[in-house]
């Protein structure tokens, strides 16, 4: 079984940054796919970034420029560096893991408001 714990959400300013991290725990398979995805209230969940075991990303249009993903595969971690933040950000982050099988983390509030 694999667990997955997000953190580092919470309320940032317009223009701001935060970094959010995604630890795995569990048997991870070497080959999987890492990533974040958001869900604002009345809205469906989508993706923001993925990032595979060998490093290739992926990022919503949405994002791009802004936001970076990277993951310490030794760690079984991966992070979201989400700069220039804005109001439509805000959202409840949920870390995802792909191997045979999907998981999904809690998910981590993040607030941009001014």
């Amino acid at each position: 079984q694999v667990r997955l714990v997000e953190s580092g959400g919470g309320l940032v300013h317009p223009g701001g940054s935060l970094r959010l991290s995604c630890a795995a725990s569990g048997t991870i398979f070497s080959i999987n796919v890492m990533g974040w995805y958001r869900q604002a209230p009345g809205k469906e969940r989508e993706l923001v970034a993925t990032i595979t075991n060998l490093g290739t990303t992926n990022y919503a249009d949405s994002v791009k420029g802004r936001f970076t993903i990277s993951r310490d595969n030794a760690k079984n971690t991966v992070y979201l560096q989400m700069n220039s933040l804005k109001p439509q950000d805000t959202a409840v982050y949920y870390c995802r893991l792909v191997h045979a099988y999907a998981y999904w983390g809690q998910g981590t509030q993040v607030t941009v408001s001014s």
